[in-house]
């Protein structure tokens, strides 16, 4: 990918790699942003810190209030809108307990197409004081009412399990037929989430799973797109960009992280002299979430 293309001019200080597909930026994601050009991509996923006590390695996940966190996703929100083309579609998760702010903040400015829940199993692991959290919420929005968005409904269909199973016969068509057997997928969407056993696991705390990115990336996005993943973490959305064939920008604070997508992105066999295999660690010394008794005026 030509730095040019994307960036409003040459900046030799940004630490990089990349090739005709993929570019992998070290750095605040943020500043980096202010860097980019005005409508140069064509989709973006951000899984930003939720703000709920989670250990990043060389960062902690933690604002000193609810609004001061808002105010930090409003900022890269609007970045992030301003180099996504008029055509483009942009998702965002954070965590449930924020999400209500967020999502008045974009209803206002932009256009919200739909409210997602991925929900998954607990692993055992719930609360015993109050019905514990077991989704997390997906924003999915472009910049107005009145633009177009790609939504590749026939990439992305799954099992009608109720009708079509059944063998049921639908006498509302003319003439009567069975139900379809695949459906578009509503907005609750199951995952499983990524386990040390799976083949796709990494040494981050929140990764997100492969299946999750792909059904983004296909719906909203063709072959040949600009996938912008601004807290690329583990860069499973670099990963699955590259396996659709779509091209991806992935912007990532943390060197560690920055290895790991070197590597599953296959840019790099080395770096610094440090040869980038996979070693998986479990995630063992991640904090869980944090309880949150502030509100949004403090």
């Amino acid at each position: 990918m030509k730095k040019e293309v994307y960036f409003k001019e040459i900046d030799h200080s940004l630490e990089m790699v990349k090739n005709e597909n993929a570019m992998l930026i070290l750095g605040n994601s943020i500043q980096i942003l202010r860097k980019m050009k005005d409508e140069s991509v064509d989709l973006i996923f951000a899984d930003p810190p939720y703000n709920i006590g989670k250990d990043f390695g060389n960062n902690k996940d933690c604002w000193e209030s609810t609004k001061a966190y808002v105010e930090w996703c409003k900022d890269w929100i609007d970045e992030c809108m301003r180099v996504l083309k008029d055509e483009g579609t942009m998702y965002f998760m954070t965590a449930t307990q924020y999400m209500p702010y967020i999502d008045i903040y974009v209803s206002e400015n932009y256009h919200v197409i739909s409210r997602i829940v991925w929900t998954y199993d607990s692993s055992g692991m719930q609360s015993k004081k109050k019905f514990g959290s077991l989704y997390e919420p997906i924003l999915m929005f472009n910049k107005s009412a009145k633009h177009e968005y790609v939504f590749n409904s026939q990439d992305i269909l799954v099992e009608a399990k109720t009708g079509a199973k059944r063998k049921l016969i639908d006498y509302r068509k003319t003439p009567p037929q069975p139900y379809n057997t695949k459906k578009v997928p509503g907005n609750v969407w199951e995952f499983p989430r990524v386990r040390y056993k799976m083949a796709e696991y990494e040494n981050h705390p929140t990764q997100k799973p492969e299946a999750l990115l792909e059904r983004i990336i296909l719906a909203s996005s063709h072959e040949g797109d600009v996938v912008l993943d601004p807290f690329s973490g583990s860069f499973t959305t670099a990963s699955v960009a590259l396996r659709l064939k779509r091209k991806t920008i992935g912007i990532e604070l943390n060197e560690a992280f920055y290895k790991i997508g070197m590597r599953r992105t296959q840019l790099c066999t080395e770096y610094r002299g440090e040869k980038l295999d996979k070693n998986k660690v479990r995630k063992t010394n991640h904090k869980s979430k944090k309880d949150h008794e502030e509100t949004i005026d403090k």
